[in-house]
């Protein structure tokens, strides 16, 4: 039985490009208009999960609305605790800290900020969703509203990508990537699609 999972990350969110983590910052208007162009017409799933955090779960709640679906908030489906760089840019970082980025992105797992969620421990609990979600709906095609940081995840839990590269793939506001899930196995179908496709 095939599962599909398309992933939507979140628009904009006021404030513009942040380290957000947890914050709970809602979509600017041009977020707004960034997640409205994505999914168009578009509606080919029989759910919705979305994270709790504001710039996923106002867009849900309205698409839910539109398109007559079930949905659900799913907590381990928050992006990953940012610690210290909660709610920073990165022009703040490297003026605090200059090279910290770089390292960083070097080495996601050892180079964290203080008070970070580790990075295994984030993929445990995106994992332990994604598991749940593929059990619970089995043949049906779900769409999740999410983050950077549980797109990443998401392709490593599906195609055991390394931790220390998951910082490499990048994820773009507004941009849709789709699993297939057949028999203990995940496919990746696209990534970094500016529109849904069928």
């Amino acid at each position: 039985m095939t599962t599909v999972l398309d992933f939507l990350r979140h628009g904009e969110p006021v404030g513009g490009r942040k380290y957000r983590g947890q914050v709970d910052d809602a979509l600017s208007e041009l977020g707004w208009a960034q997640m409205h162009a994505a999914v168009g017409e578009a509606a080919p799933w029989t759910r919705i999960v979305a994270s709790p955090l504001l710039r996923c779960r106002a867009f849900a709640e309205v698409l839910a609305a539109q398109r007559g679906l079930p949905l659900f908030f799913d907590p381990r489906l928050k992006e990953v605790g940012f610690g210290e760089w909660e709610g920073k840019s990165a022009a703040e970082i490297e003026q605090a800290a200059p090279g910290t980025l770089a390292r960083f992105k070097a080495d996601p797992i050892n180079a964290r900020p203080a008070g970070a969620e580790a990075l295994p421990d984030f993929l445990a609990r995106v994992s332990a969703a994604l598991d749940e979600l593929v059990a619970r709906h089995a043949g049906e095609h779900v769409l999740v509203v999410g983050h950077a940081g549980v797109m990443r995840m998401a392709l490593a839990w599906a195609l055991d990508i390394p931790l220390q590269q998951a910082y490499r793939i990048e994820v773009a506001n507004a941009s849709f990537t789709r699993l297939r899930c057949e028999g203990g196995r995940s496919t990746l179908v696209f990534h970094g699609s500016a529109r849904v496709e069928a």
